[in-house]
């Protein structure tokens, strides 16, 4: 996330129509006072989670790549 963190303090006007339910739901959940708030928290949750699904599929695929040997022990897998 370190390479968005300068977008912080770049901020512009915007005009959005968004649906009030899940702005005020989503409010509720993240626990924000206002609904600015909600939004950047929302877009860093994203960002930060699209990160971290980066690095995890790198740490897989470099897994696999190592040749190790992938068992299904709870038979969960379709072969």
């Amino acid at each position: 996330m370190d390479k968005y963190m300068s977008l912080a303090v770049e901020k512009k006007n915007k005009h959005l129509i968004l649906n009030q339910v899940k702005l005020t739901l989503a409010k509720e959940i993240l626990g924000t006072k206002t609904e600015t708030e909600t939004i950047e928290l929302a877009l860093d949750s994203i960002i930060s989670e699209a990160e971290k699904n980066k690095i995890a599929f790198k740490a897989t695929e470099k897994l696999l790549k190592s040749g190790i040997e992938v068992k299904d022990v709870l038979g969960n897998l379709e072969d």
